[in-house]
């Protein structure tokens, strides 16, 4: 399947794994290129050496394009921009603000960047500022969310834009990826799917946590503080969202949070950690393959566009 994205990028299928920071690490990003989509080294809040090395494993894993997500916010953004330069990558994903003061250095090293956006106006503004296509992500996803959904921001931010558009957010199948073509775009991203992908190397109690999650398992915490993230409900959600409504203020509440993503991920903390996941996550029925998940959702989802057109 062709479009700008697959051009672009230079992969066989449009379809991009979330840079999901602690689960997005080199053996599930190479499996993901490895399979015909592009695979994508979550660099979250890790340290500049940290991201180097995981580049220079997915290089030794598979000579097919990948990429990094950079989130803006981490201390060592600066050093993380030069290392993907370095290393030769040649496509970033960023999140959580602007990336326009690495445009230049990025460019120059022909890495194709892809901000990803919340909202119309932010699309706007990485377009003036020269990115190469947007990730359209609806609230539906998990982790760090915005507030409009899948199926009311894609074509919106389609119309808005003349580089081509992602769609992300509630997207784990053939049918979500035929949905998005719908309504404009030429690629997908998923999260929540690629987790209980085999080459994940998160925590099994987390991957149980996902695969038995239902439809209404998620919960949003941080809506009081500006910054809010979806995950599955679990006895910490349940805190935080008790102190939230009894007023607590941001110190205390990161308190209850700081290094709860790592706990779940790494050590199988499923109780106090944060399981990040989308409100899809009643979709990923078991552990398959990268191979396997992208190979069912080109057929499923290329029989749909099929009927369609």
């Amino acid at each position: 399947m062709k479009t700008r994205i697959t051009e672009i990028l230079g992969i066989e299928y449009p379809i991009i794994q979330g840079g999901m920071a602690w689960v997005a690490t080199h053996e599930l990003a190479a499996a993901v290129s490895e399979a015909g989509g592009l695979g994508i080294i979550g660099a979250g809040g890790a340290p500049a050496s940290f991201v180097r090395e995981q580049i220079q494993k997915a290089k030794a894993q598979t000579d097919k394009p990948f990429g990094v997500n950079i989130m803006l916010m981490n201390p060592e953004a600066d050093e993380i921009a030069k290392v993907v330069v370095d290393e030769g990558v040649k496509v970033v994903t960023t999140g959580a603000g602007n990336p326009a003061k690495y445009m230049e250095m990025w460019k120059a090293a022909n890495v194709k960047v892809i901000p990803v956006v919340a909202s119309v106006a932010l699309a706007k503004l990485m377009e003036r500022g020269g990115a190469d296509a947007v990730v359209a992500e609806g609230t539906e996803s998990g982790g760090h969310i915005g507030s409009t959904t899948t199926m009311a921001l894609v074509p919106q931010v389609v119309d808005a834009v003349n580089i081509p558009v992602i769609a992300a957010g509630g997207i784990a199948d053939g049918r979500g990826f035929a949905a998005a073509f719908m309504l404009g775009a030429e690629g997908v991203q998923m999260g929540t799917r690629f987790v209980a992908a085999t080459e994940c190397i998160v925590h099994e109690k987390y991957k149980a946590m996902l695969i038995k999650a239902k439809d209404i398992d998620s919960a949003v915490t941080g809506l009081s503080t500006g910054h809010p993230v979806r995950s599955i409900r679990n006895k910490m959600t349940k805190e935080y969202l008790k102190l939230e409504k009894d007023g607590a203020d941001l110190m205390e509440l990161e308190k209850l949070t700081l290094g709860s993503l790592r706990k779940a991920v790494v050590e199988g903390d499923v109780v106090n950690g944060t399981i990040m996941a989308g409100q899809i996550a009643g979709l990923v029925k078991k552990e398959q393959p990268c191979k396997e998940i992208i190979d069912e959702i080109m057929s499923e989802g290329m029989e749909l566009l099929n009927k369609t057109f």
